[in-house]
């Protein structure tokens, strides 16, 4: 059919149509698509029958394939498969209109006959509209766009109403049958996007991604590097990208160029409407690896004398040195935009420069250099555009050391979007200063959920809490980063929750009351309604684990010795004697791993498969991780003592091990028919090894010549050879040592009536190959053993408990006498059961030393005008946290702003130590500093810089930034006198917004070393 026929045919099927509710209020994402007919509602499927889907091919091809992908989608949900006209309109019966403004005549005819109203989107980014336009005979059903993205998203907001998931094809998620699809009658818009260019960057991405897309899509194109992606696997990153909503991408750099692995992969970008963008070391449109394949850099003496030639394929050294090959350097960022041009696809140009390979500069940090680096970029943009380069999106990343030019006062031109990145560990650095005038180009975010580099690689399964994710983005939204948000979501794959979480608010900024909403449509959107609230508990629960500590952190132990910070890669970070710390954390996942092996037996089969993927693969690989740490280091510990039940403890490891590998391999070979195989390949158990594979194995993942090595267990399980018959050996709670091998009395942590530690225990164990029996016998009868006798194979726990209501008042000394195999040992229990008045039973109570709170449970939260300090749930470690909002909100005067207060009764006067457990924030605002303040009572509030008390930089990437984004917290104390026991107030004052409160605790004399801090004191 001819245009001008198709035209007369469109404008024959709209001739008669009049409009419905063209000049009502749009509906912004509310739900508009029902499986049931009624009043006003387009079929989009009934009876056995779909409406035709109606396209333009004068549209942009991204429009004109995405009508193709809705076809696909209606028929995934009902079966039936509708018929796609292109160009072509049916005699009769509905249609869905699918057009751009001003790229669809058909689209544009209704507009100009005033049959649809788009004075709602018209001129707008990237805004969509879907609309109802029927008569009694004939109904249009138009999905519309200001620009062809807002209409490919109209299309995909369509898709996802029906039931398909935007990771259907990369989880292999099913769509819920429907026999009937209606749209109901109205204006429907998912509104303007808050921030402009929304994507991602695929990065780290070897070996799990690295291996499994050159086999399944084929090789990359480039001679010699077969390990590239090829234009069949960026169709479904672009693909599920904008089903996202998302618009932007960084593509892959490890040993990738995106450019030449494909010749289609630019072309397939433009194809899709997807804006290409390159990485913070990527200047100009060209990747890295562009300029690594081609040239060989100079070698140079000591003196900069050339020793050994280089060269490249502008006639320069081979350097990546815009000091020493600058002529070079411009000739190839030139050709970079001219490909841009020729190929005429979308971008945003990268600025400035950093070193090859994730590095600063090799020609130093001079201010000066800089800016003539930037102003030589505009200049090559300018004369191979022949446009101004103020027309041009272009953004300059302050990335790592990059940070340090903007600190210093050096700005680029006003048209250059300005990113701020996080510190890697998902902490902002820095936010705009808004006293100072807006830029034009304004201000853009990048943003980590995968990370490779100094404190430790973290790059297996997701490890970002919402709440975390939700509380930066939303204060980056507060102070108007609204131009560019960019995240590293490593493989793509295994990091989808907050990859779409990060496009959603990216797209609309959400209020903290709808997280929990977002996590049950995030769990129904991909498993149905029926179990989408126990899923999203699960990953909820799954978020807040992980919050703790990255799995491939759980071998080092961060100390410190004085001021020096020390790693012991052959440790756990949990404690082995105190509150039972990695037993607790270890049962904590064991029981989240049984909860998502009910719901997955539950599940129907279609879902297992995506269940697996999305759900149970990262919850019950990182609780089997847990479980093979505590055997492991158990097993460490006990050898150490000569347990007999070190040898079992090592078996068990081995048996996680096991199942770990086994987990992998069902990834591989056993989901979706063996479609991953490959992928699941990362190593994260075996770092640390340095005997292994070198001096970065503190930090780098297992790997030898950049391949990744098969994962072991590191540090290694110990055996011993148990002495020949029984042996007895006494080890307590709270204690390294074991008796009768130490001159040390053996004494238990004090007994309290006011404790919720868990209870004290006695471990009666063998060192020999016999078996014993043994007694354990408390000298009053008040104090309570359970077991009080048994037979020891391996290993007895015996706990302890006082009946209150038989022991005196005061403190006690009991002896507890533990014999077996010709031994007597007797350990020392300290009973504490202070008389307090019934007037200080009143909030948090002292026991063992120590009151612990979460910050969350204060007793009063008190405003300073607008500004409050607000709850944050899942944002802790150990609980919520709180912070002061808005978080625009000015410093304040310590003592007068918004405070938290705690009561509490204090039973031991003198000097206490309130440590505050902060998460890990660093200075982001204009003025220098982190700060809160803390006093008790009516004494002065202490004021604490975190910045200056920590000594964390994150530009400079120090140990002790390493320290605080490993440990995920920032451990800072204040210290006070208390005059007397008894009740009293601990106050927390706001000084700056950006600081997030997640626990606090008072020692009194008798806080114990551990990772989370003591579990949390009783409230009275």
């Amino acid at each position: 059919m001819t245009s001008d026929l198709a035209r007369r045919h469109f404008l024959q099927l709209f001739a008669a149509l009049t409009a419905v509710g063209t000049t009502g209020t749009t509906a912004v994402a509310a739900e508009y698509v029902t499986n049931q007919g009624g009043s006003g509602r387009f079929p989009l499927v009934s009876k056995g029958r779909a409406a035709t889907l109606v396209v333009s091919g004068a549209d942009h091809p991204g429009v004109v394939r995405v009508a193709g992908d809705l076809q696909a989608d209606i028929e995934r949900v009902t079966g039936i498969r509708p018929v796609l006209a292109v160009d072509t309109i049916p005699a009769q019966g509905d249609v869905v209109l699918i057009g751009s403004l001003g790229r669809s005549r058909p689209v544009d005819d209704l507009v100009a006959a005033g049959k649809l109203d788009v004075t709602g989107i018209a001129g707008k980014w990237e805004t969509s509209l879907t609309q109802v336009v029927r008569t009694g005979r004939t109904r249009a059903l138009v999905i519309t766009g200001s620009d062809p993205r807002g209409t490919i998203y109209g299309a995909y907001d369509i898709s996802k109403r029906i039931g398909v998931s935007p990771w259907y094809w990369w989880d292999d998620v099913p769509a819920e049958h429907r026999d009937e699809l209606h749209v109901d009658a109205g204006r429907h818009s998912l509104g303007t996007p808050f921030v402009k260019y929304r994507g991602i960057f695929i990065n780290d991405e070897n070996p799990a991604l690295g291996t499994w897309a050159p086999r399944y899509f084929g090789p990359g194109h480039a001679p010699g590097h077969p390990g590239g992606f090829n234009h069949r696997f960026w169709e479904k990153i672009f693909e599920t990208v904008l089903r996202l909503k998302g618009n932007y991408v960084w593509p892959a750099v490890w040993g990738r160029a995106f450019a030449e692995d494909d010749p289609l992969n630019h072309a397939t970008a433009k194809r899709y409407g997807i804006v290409m963008g390159t990485s913070h070391e990527a200047p100009m449109m060209r990747g890295i690896e562009e300029w690594n394949r081609h040239a060989v850099a100079a070698v140079r003496d000591a003196d900069g004398n050339i020793v050994k030639p280089g060269h490249d394929p502008y006639g320069g050294t081979g350097e990546w040195s815009f000091r020493r090959n600058p002529e070079a350097i411009k000739a190839y960022w030139a050709d970079g935009i001219r490909r841009m041009v020729d190929e005429d696809f979308e971008g945003v140009v990268t600025v400035g420069m950093r070193g090859n390979g994730d590095t600063r500069l090799p020609d130093g940090d001079s201010i000066e250099l800089m800016r003539s680096i930037i102003a030589a970029e505009q200049e090559v943009l300018a004369s191979v555009t022949g446009r101004d380069p103020a027309s041009i999106p272009q953004v300059w990343t302050l990335y790592k050391e990059v940070m340090r030019y903007w600190e210093k006062g050096l700005r680029p031109p006003d048209h250059v979007t300005v990113v701020f990145p996080d510190d890697n560990w998902g902490n902002l650095c820095k936010l705009p200063d808004r006293s100072l005038p807006p830029r034009a180009g304004g201000y853009g975010l990048y943003y980590h959920f995968d990370y490779v580099g100094a404190g430790r690689n973290y790059k297996w399964v997701d490890t970002c809490p919402l709440a975390n994710v939700w509380e930066q983005l939303d204060q980056a939204a507060a102070y108007g980063v609204s131009q560019l948000w960019v995240a590293n979501v490593g493989d793509f794959k295994g990091n989808e929750l907050p990859a779409q979480f990060f496009l959603d608010q990216a797209w609309q900024p959400m209020p903290l009351e709808r997280l929990p909403v977002w996590e049950r449509d995030y769990a129904e959107q991909n498993f149905g309604r029926r179990t989408a609230v126990s899923i999203a508990a699960v990953l909820n629960t799954y978020g807040k684990l992980q919050a703790r500590r990255k799995p491939e952190l759980l071998n080092r132990k961060i100390t410190l010795d004085g001021t020096t910070i020390v790693y012991d890669d052959k440790a756990t970070p949990f404690s082995l004697v105190h509150y039972r710390e990695l037993d607790r954390v270890t049962e904590e996942w064991r029981k989240l791993g049984e909860r998502a092996e009910r719901i997955a037996a539950r599940l129907p089969e279609p879902y297992r498969d995506a269940f697996f993927e999305l759900v149970l693969y990262q919850v019950k690989a990182t609780a089997n991780l847990y479980e093979l740490r505590r055997a492991e280091f158990t097993n460490i510990f006990y050898a150490k003592q000569g347990r007999a039940l070190a040898n079992d403890l090592a078996a068990t490891t081995e048996a996680r091990f096991a199942d770990d590998l086994a987990l992998a391999e069902r990834f591989n070979t056993v989901v979706a028919g063996g479609k991953w195989n490959g992928f699941q390949t990362q190593p994260h158990i075996g770092y640390g090894d340095v005997e292994r594979y070198g001096p970065d194995a503190g930090w780098q993942q297992p790997e030898k010549d950049h391949v990744a090595l098969p994962d072991e267990i590191f540090p290694p399980v110990q055996r011993i050879s148990p002495a020949a018959g029984a042996e007895m050996g006494v080890a307590i709670d709270g204690s390294e040592q074991w008796w009768p091998s130490s001159s040390d009395t053996p004494v238990l942590p004090e007994f309290s009536p006011f404790q919720s530690q868990p209870a004290q225990y006695v471990d009666v164990f063998n060192r020999g190959s016999q078996p014993f029996d043994c007694t354990i016998r408390a000298g009053v009868p008040w104090l309570l053993v359970e077991p009080a006798r048994g037979r020891v194979e391996k290993q007895l726990r015996a706990e302890l408990r006082v009946d209150w209501s038989r022991a005196p008042r005061g403190r006690t000394r009991v002896p507890i006498v533990v014999s077996g195999a010709g031994r007597t040992v007797t350990v020392e229990a300290v009973v504490s059961s202070p008389d307090v008045p019934r007037a200080w039973r009143e909030g948090f109570i002292e026991a063992n030393g120590y009151v612990s709170m979460e910050a969350e449970h204060f007793s009063a939260n008190i405003a300073a005008g607008d500004v409050k300090w607000r709850r944050i749930p899942g944002i802790g470690r150990t609980g919520a946290g709180m912070k002061p909002f808005p978080a625009t909100a000015a410093r304040q005067e310590p003592g007068r702003g918004p405070r938290l207060e705690y009561r509490m009764t204090l039973l031991t006067p003198g000097e206490v130590t309130v440590w505050a457990y902060l998460s890990p924030r660093a200075g982001v605002l204009p003025v220098p500093g982190l700060r809160y303040a803390v006093s008790f009572d009516d004494a002065a509030p202490q004021v604490v810089d975190v910045i200056q008390a920590t000594g964390a930089d994150h530009t400079g990437m120090n140990r002790q930034w390493e320290r605080l984004t490993s440990d995920n917290v920032n451990l800072t104390a204040t210290r006070h006198v208390i005059g007397t026991p008894g009740p009293h107030v601990l106050r927390l004052w706001m000084v700056d917004p950006t600081v997030v409160v997640q626990k606090l605790v008072v020692d009194t004399g008798g806080l114990r070393p551990s990772y989370l801090g003591p579990p949390e004191s009783k409230r009275l």
